[in-house]
């Protein structure tokens, strides 16, 4: 399992703790207003703001909140200011990991990234050490069981894609960053069942990892995730099937 294809370890842990939705709607909320803020209160017409809506709706976040979010964003509503961070470093095996933040206060925020890096097997680096190795895509995760990897080739035949393949039974699809978003609306007209659609960061290599190494790097992307202003984990670890299931038990 490579790391950007980390979804379904993810999926499972956030689907199990549900007592973490209050922190996952502040994640999104921040998203939102910062969305609405650079690029407009449009949805329609700001592709990063259309992205963190869908993923608030997909999280069953009521439309109130999603309302006043963006309208906090777009400056009708008085809220907290927040700055977009980005994180660069190296976990356990020599893994590169980038970790993107929202946060109102990055004298707090820093320290905490830092000391999960430090404590769990990692470093954190400079800005710049690691983000060369990821390429921006779009990424569409549709659940199985709803259409086929031919099915989703046939529709696509004239749009912008890069790849398309079944991964765990879902069909995974791969575009471009200016192709993304006109993939992603034609798909959502067909009601489809998403597990992942959105902008991302793919490795261009990855790092595979032993049994011990894996353990330790799926623990600090773990803590990572979990930290309060944490939005985004990427990494390039590849961790094979044999000992995901290990690790999984």
């Amino acid at each position: 399992m490579s790391g950007h294809n980390k979804w379904s370890t993810i999926k499972r842990k956030k689907g199990a703790v549900d007592a973490k939705r209050g922190a996952l709607f502040t994640k999104l909320i921040r998203e939102i207003t910062v969305a609405a803020k650079s690029g407009g209160d449009d949805v329609d017409a700001n592709p990063r703001l259309r992205t963190a809506v869908l993923k608030a709706k997909a999280a069953n976040m009521p439309n109130d909140n999603i309302e006043r979010a963006i309208k906090k964003g777009s400056g009708n509503l008085d809220g907290v200011t927040y700055e977009e961070v980005r994180y660069e470093g190296y976990g356990p095996g020599g893994v590169a990991i980038m970790v993107d933040c929202i946060t109102d206060n990055k004298n707090r925020t820093t320290p905490e990234i830092r000391t999960i890096f430090g404590k769990n097997g990692g470093n954190l680096g400079e800005t710049g050490s690691v983000n060369y190795l990821f390429e921006r895509k779009g990424m569409i995760i549709i659940e199985g069981g709803s259409v086929t990897e031919d099915e989703v080739m046939e529709m696509l035949l004239e749009y912008d894609i890069e790849d398309v393949k079944t991964e765990d039974d879902n069909i995974v699809i791969t575009t471009g960053t200016e192709g993304y978003d006109e993939v992603s609306d034609f798909l959502m007209k067909k009601e489809y069942n998403f597990i992942m659609n959105q902008l991302t960061y793919v490795p261009m290599t990855t790092v595979e990892l032993d049994e011990k190494k894996a353990q330790q790097c799926l623990r600090i992307i773990e803590l990572l995730e979990d930290q309060d202003d944490t939005q985004e984990v990427y990494s390039n670890y590849d961790i094979s099937d044999e000992i995901m299931a290990k690790l999984s038990e």
